[in-house]
């Protein structure tokens, strides 16, 4: 059986912009697969090549065995697509929405009433569904276009941020919806912000950093590589990088402590890896203490997918998302921190 989605190579520019440098990733019928990265870091591009949207600049990418570059009306029969952006006709109801998206897929009229039925059961949006979009709430409003994009009930279902913007319980409305179509055999591809999202729905994940796969494989494959607990130490709220460097090599000789990454984006606050016991904690602060080094704050947590975004990078991907936004400045904070 042909992957439900293969990209191999894919390359795309934009001027000199190197958008996707080189990503690769198969995703198999029936899972949902999990695209992670910060703004910026080749995401869209990738879904929208996916979606026959834009042609790559090299590469192989296929839905169901089917080239969308060789074959893009095909492909597009097998493949739904959810844009992160809601775009409604607010003078439409859910109903006549679905009934307009029916006949753009060219569905037979008796065949699309029954689907429509079928959608908006599945999305609980029965009672909604012959008032206009405009009265709808943002989690209604998402509903209905997840159903939109289900109506011919697609192979592969790509999501680019469903959730986002949506409060906890659209959120988990959403997320049930999600397994009822893994269930079912629905393939879908999701990118998230959300790293609890992920972590709860993907059974494969790929993280995508400046155009490249830094890490795939499941939630727990990934976090295990981790190989320990996450300890996050600051020293002080914003230290000095020399203050930082003489504390990772004091913390490195412990011997529990498997590794030291400084977060230069985080006032160079120091994340550690290290074997779990309940006293790391203490002997931390014992060791800092002994060498004159104070300890503005202190943590102890499992792996998260975070983690392992920032054992790849050196920053977390909120960090990542803020510099991609500028809102800040890494190297001027750094500037700042070093004063």
């Amino acid at each position: 059986m042909a992957p439900a989605v293969l990209v191999q190579n894919l390359q795309k520019r934009y001027g000199s912009v190197e958008a996707v440098k080189d990503v690769s990733f198969q995703i198999e019928p029936g899972e949902i697969f999990g695209l992670l990265g910060p703004n910026g870091a080749g995401k869209t591009t990738t879904l929208r090549i996916l979606c026959t949207l834009s042609a790559p600049d090299a590469g192989r990418v296929e839905v169901s065995g089917i080239s969308v570059v060789d074959n893009p009306r095909v492909a597009r029969q097998c493949l739904g697509y959810v844009a992160q952006e809601v775009a409604l006709d607010k003078i439409l109801t859910g109903r006549e929405l679905l009934q307009l998206q029916a006949a753009l897929y060219h569905l037979p009229s008796a065949a699309a009433k029954e689907r429509i039925n079928q959608v908006l059961s599945l999305l609980n949006l029965e009672e909604w569904a012959d008032i206009r979009t405009g009265n709808y709430s943002g989690g209604l409003r998402k509903r209905i276009d997840l159903a939109a994009g289900l109506l011919h009930a697609p192979d592969v279902l790509v999501l680019d941020e469903p959730t986002v913007g949506l409060d906890i319980e659209s959120r988990f409305i959403v997320w049930n919806f999600l397994r009822q179509l893994r269930a079912s055999g629905t393939t879908v591809l999701i990118t998230s912000h959300y790293l609890e999202e992920i972590d709860a729905l993907a059974d494969q994940v790929a993280i995508i950093d400046r155009g490249l796969v830094i890490a795939a494989g499941t939630p727990t494959q990934l976090k295990d590589k981790i190989g320990g607990d996450r300890v996050t130490l600051r020293i002080r709220e914003f230290s000095p990088i020399e203050e930082a460097n003489k504390a990772k090599d004091l913390l490195q000789s412990l011997p529990f402590v498997q590794e030291v990454i400084i977060n230069s984006d985080q006032g160079n606050s120091l994340n550690l890896v290290v074997a779990p016991q309940n006293d790391a904690l203490s002997a931390i602060q014992q060791s800092m203490n002994l060498a004159g080094l104070p300890t503005f704050g202190i943590a102890q947590s499992r792996p998260s997918l975070d983690d392992v975004y920032l054992a790849a990078t050196g920053r977390t991907l909120m960090d990542a998302e803020l510099a991609a936004a500028g809102t800040r400045d890494p190297k001027a904070e750094r500037k700042r921190n070093m004063k």
